[in-house]
């Protein structure tokens, strides 16, 4: 029966993410535990079938956490915990080997079906979750432009002064990205963005 490891810094977080993994069906074992130090101790030990893993944490942070981890076990299926705007984040750990991320505040049928397609990816292969690379959409120059200032956590209106464009176009720009991309929000963008190797 899988297991799933939560790594969280703050407690109520950490048991909101994991009430909502015990409810799902065929879980076997949901482990806590507070910093990225621990969860590569406690990895080590239990082996997990998925980490659920804090972005932003003191000390070792999740990017640094996600990347000793898949060093030492590339099967292992990391997924970050992050807020929709932390596309940076996101960005970096899915560099350092996570598989993708899910909000914090994802319900409890979000992380149910984000555990269903990891479950199901898993495996020596390491296959991440999202998209696809012969799926890769084409993005226009200035889509592609508006996706590095957003992985580089730059607001649209410090895109729009960059690129000498209206914060509104930068927008619309940023919409079509989202629509070719398949994401929902900034971290969803860049985080399949790096999958695809649109951003380096």
């Amino acid at each position: 029966m899988p297991s799933v490891l939560i790594c969280d810094d703050v407690a109520a977080e950490r048991e909101t993410v994991r009430r909502a993994v015990a409810m799902i069906g065929g879980i076997d074992r949901v482990l806590t535990v507070s910093s990225g130090e621990d969860a590569l101790l406690r990895f080590e030990s239990e082996h997990t079938d998925v980490v659920l893993m804090d972005v932003r944490m003191p000390g070792m942070g999740g990017v640094e956490a996600a990347r000793r981890l898949h060093q030492a076990h590339p099967p292992a299926a990391i997924i970050m915990l992050a807020t929709p705007h932390d596309a940076e984040g996101v960005g970096l750990a899915v560099e350092a080997g996570a598989r993708g991320y899910i909000a914090k505040d994802a319900s409890h049928e979000e992380f149910a079906a984000l555990l269903a397609l990891v479950l199901e990816s898993g495996g020596p292969s390491g296959s991440r979750v999202g998209p696809p690379s012969n799926n890769r959409p084409v993005l226009s120059a200035r889509e592609q432009q508006v996706l590095e200032g957003i992985t580089r956590g730059l607001s649209n209106a410090e895109i729009g002064r960059e690129l000498f464009l209206a914060e509104d176009t930068v927008k619309t720009h940023a919409r079509r990205l989202y629509r070719k991309m398949g994401a929902t929000d900034r971290a969803g963008a860049v985080a399949n963005g790096f999958r695809w190797g649109l951003l380096h």
